[in-house]
């Protein structure tokens, strides 16, 4: 059997109704013929996207096919036993051209019964956003389903809406339940549980190329959303340059921002995980058992349960979002 090394994957591009050219402008990868991408899944074990390994002895092999292999060595003895086959983590590159439906996940419980699915608790880090950019989560007051609905049903719906101004560098926590939409012009990076049940709300009465309208969810809204309002919506945390500083921890993920001059080196040996990095900026060299591996903006490398410790070298800095499962 190989042993495992970092592990980069290949990229899969989609194409969306709001989707835009940032993919390929700001990151620089190439989304062929596509006329847009809204979303490229970097690392995924969706059951209909499983990305498929694109360096080293491992190449052309799927993350499924790994799990099954290498189990805790590849995810942790704690996260295999819990998550089995199934890798728990989706990782994404969202560009809206033009704001995406509002929107909201299911939880676990409520995945797990209709869909026989994972829940949806995601995070998203904005790499880029135009100047105004807006994008929503959660309601500016409390409220009860009845009281939804009405302004739903009234066309009012965006007036109880949480609606943020949004700069490149903030961080936003949506846990399932929570209504949201990424507004026109964000490029963004998401982390989130491995699911792709979405309820859609409203999608601003747009029609595809064929002139039809796309499918609402809003019988199916009514049971997932989290109708309470919340004092702060936006992630608070002190940038540090040269340091590992905390973003988001929750039961699916822990992500961690760093933000780096210079070289360093990450000692992961007391998690029992996996570590995935997202390069937001900059760009580094992972350097482990004598071989180096090279990650610029826009790309991802998964790290195995089994490096406990890797050589991060720089010349030019670099912006890391590190995620694992505590």
């Amino acid at each position: 059997m190989s042993a495992l090394y970092p592990l980069k994957f290949k990229t899969i591009y989609k194409d969306k109704i709001w989707g835009g050219q940032k993919i390929k402008t700001y990151l620089h990868k190439d989304f062929g013929d596509l006329p847009n991408c809204g979303e490229t899944w970097e690392i995924s074990g969706v059951k209909s996207d499983v990305s498929v390994v694109a360096n080293g002895e491992l190449a052309g092999e799927s993350l499924a096919d790994l799990l099954e292999k290498f189990q805790g060595e590849l995810v942790g003895e704690k996260v295999y036993a819990h998550f089995g086959n199934i890798f728990p983590l989706l990782i994404k590159f969202i560009d809206a051209n033009e704001d995406l439906s509002i929107q909201v996940h299911p939880n676990d419980e409520l995945a797990k019964k209709r869909h026989n699915s994972f829940g949806k608790t995601e995070m998203w880090y904005v790499i880029e956003a135009d100047p105004g950019s807006t994008l929503i989560a959660g309601f500016n007051q409390e409220l009860t389903e009845q009281v939804y609905l009405d302004k739903l049903n009234s066309g009012h719906l965006t007036d109880i809406l949480n609606k943020e101004d949004v700069a490149a560098g903030d961080v936003f926590f949506l846990p399932a339940g929570r209504v949201h939409t990424i507004g026109k012009g964000l490029l963004i990076a998401e982390i989130q549980q491995t699911s792709d049940i979405t309820y859609r709300i409203y999608d601003f009465d747009r029609v595809d190329d064929k002139g039809n309208k796309r499918e609402l969810h809003t019988e199916e809204a009514l049971a997932a959303i989290d109708y309470k309002h919340y004092p702060e919506y936006k992630t608070s945390y002190q940038p540090k340059k040269d340091e590992t500083v905390k973003l988001v921890a929750c039961p699916y993920f822990t992500t961690n921002l760093l933000d780096f001059t210079h070289s360093t080196s990450k000692d992961y040996s007391t998690l029992d995980s996996f570590v995935i990095h997202v390069c937001v900026e900059g760009a580094y060299t992972v350097k482990y058992n004598g071989e180096e591996y090279s990650v610029k903006m826009g790309e991802c490398i998964l790290l195995p349960k089994n490096i406990d410790k890797v050589e991060l070298d720089t010349t030019e800095g670099f912006k890391i979002l590190e995620s694992y499962i505590e």
